[in-house]
């Protein structure tokens, strides 16, 4: 009686088809097909493949998790891929094709040249796409804010600096006098600058009441310079603390730390990697800046910050106290440990926390 083959999927998924390869423990092409991007679909086209399936890899993308997911709780052995991984092996084909890519996925899976993607629960998700529309929101009302204010200046109008919430008072001032035409279309553009802030409060709120109600992001904020968008986005972001071997491997993972390019002789060390996570990167950036150019009390973070300011940059220092933020957080949740402000570096020690901690 023969063995049942090992064999190997890759899954070229976009848009509307996915394309499925699939090879066997020497390379060899056993099928190839194509099927629509529904998790049925791709079962039933897996579940007639020939031989027993050992890996199947997907490209990162914004369906892969979802179809990784219900391939998963359908028992087959899905696994995501970075794409920068699958980007390179595809470079070293000839014609870029659906087919093609699935078929150097296939390879990727039964060498084992590849990272996997850590799949987050469903409510790292769900917290993920709230912060991301809140940013969203808040990006398009300062282009909003900064359109209004172009469009005035030719005219020797200026707003000047003012808080967002007497922005419209003293747009209305200035336009008071201006002809009609004029008037009207930015009477129209304040409507709609006035609805993206409403949007944004809205969805500002839900993120505080959250924060509000989540133990772990309460001790988070404990931390000089952390607020609740920082303490959610690195929950979001981290989803399982335990999947790193080591606490400072998360700055390299939110692209915190130098690249390093060596070949012979020649080794430099150039500036932050900038992979990973860029939402959480900018709100670690934003509360290592709020906390080394506006706050004034003295910790022992902001010291070290200022003195790092001092002998390089003050660009080089929130990027190196973010890096300790994300260190640090790590250590707190993956220990349940409580924030010592005099420490310096060593900020955490373990505690016994009343009560279950949430993930």
């Amino acid at each position: 009686m023969n063995p049942i083959p090992t064999t190997y999927a890759g899954l070229d998924v976009s848009l509307d088809d996915t394309h499925i390869c699939i090879v066997d423990e020497h390379g060899a092409l056993l099928s190839e097909t194509r099927v629509p991007t529904d998790p049925e679909a791709v079962h039933n086209a897996l579940k007639g493949a020939p031989g027993q399936l050992k890996r199947i890899g997907l490209e990162a993308s914004s369906l892969s998790l979802w179809l990784q997911s219900e391939l998963s709780a359908a028992g087959h052995p899905a696994i995501i891929i970075e794409a920068r991984h699958a980007h390179a092996t595809m470079q070293a084909q000839r014609n870029k094709t659906d087919r093609n890519d699935a078929r150097a996925l296939a390879q990727i899976m039964r060498t084992g040249w590849f990272r996997a993607v850590h799949a987050k629960r469903p409510e790292s998700r769900r917290l993920r796409m709230l912060l991301a529309n809140r940013r969203l929101l808040k990006r398009k009302l300062i282009d909003m804010e900064n359109h209004i204010r172009g469009t005035l200046r030719p005219l020797g109008l200026l707003v000047g600096q003012v808080s967002r919430g007497r922005f419209e008072v003293r747009v209305r001032e200035l336009i008071c006098d201006a002809p009609a035409d004029i008037t009207a279309f930015l009477e129209t553009l304040l409507v709609v600058r006035g609805r993206l802030l409403d949007g944004y409060g809205e969805l500002h709120r839900l993120v505080l009441a959250i924060v509000r109600t989540d133990p772990l992001c309460r001790r988070f904020m404990t931390v000089p310079g952390v607020g609740p968008i920082a303490a959610l986005s690195f929950r979001a972001a981290i989803d399982d603390p335990h999947r790193f071997r080591r606490t400072r491997d998360v700055a390299a993972y939110l692209g915190l730390t130098p690249r390093r390019w060596q070949s012979g002789s020649i080794d430099r060390t150039g500036s932050i990697s900038k992979h990973g996570d860029r939402e959480v990167r900018t709100a670690l950036c934003e509360a290592a800046a709020g906390l080394l150019l506006r706050t004034r009390k003295w910790t022992a973070i902001r010291a070290w910050g200022l003195r790092l300011a001092k002998r390089t940059s003050m660009l080089n220092a929130i990027t190196a106290v973010a890096r300790k933020y994300a260190v640090i957080l790590l250590k707190m949740w993956r220990d349940s440990a409580a924030y010592r402000p005099g420490l310096g570096a060593k900020v955490t020690e373990k505690m016994r926390l009343p009560g279950p901690q949430t993930a």
